[in-house]
């Protein structure tokens, strides 16, 4: 199992197309990206499917599980190499984790790409 695990949602184009972004940053392989429909997924995060479709979920090497904006700034944290993001966080995580609800009940409405789901049919519990 990987050190690092980040749980999406692949059935949100929005989604497919950020962790496009995760995938491309990460230039060394450190993050195990999936999306929590794939049998094992939310597990491998120490969660459940519930609590998967509400947010993204980061599991680190520590083991500690995060979600939503914090999730995301673990994963800046990673892809960059710095601590910046995490640190910024902790300052203004009550914004941060508004704003990341609001984008996360409308991510439907952004633009993104064919889901993970629809084109990877066979790597997703249905």
């Amino acid at each position: 199992m990987a050190e690092r695990v980040l749980v999406f949602d692949g059935d949100c184009g929005f989604c497919t197309r950020s962790v496009g972004w995760v995938r491309a940053l990460d230039r060394h392989g450190r993050i195990e990206v999936r999306p929590y429909q794939e049998p094992g997924a939310p597990e491998a995060v120490g969660t459940d499917t519930a609590t998967c479709a509400e947010a993204v979920q980061w599991r680190g090497p520590d083991g500690h599980r995060l979600a939503g904006a914090a999730a995301v700034n673990a994963v800046l944290d990673t892809v960059t190499g710095t601590r910046v993001p995490s640190t910024v966080y902790r300052a203004t995580a009550g914004l941060q984790e508004r704003v990341y609800r609001w984008v996360a009940d409308h991510r439907s409405r952004f633009p993104g790409m064919t889901p993970y789901c629809q084109s990877h049919p066979g790597s997703c519990a249905r």
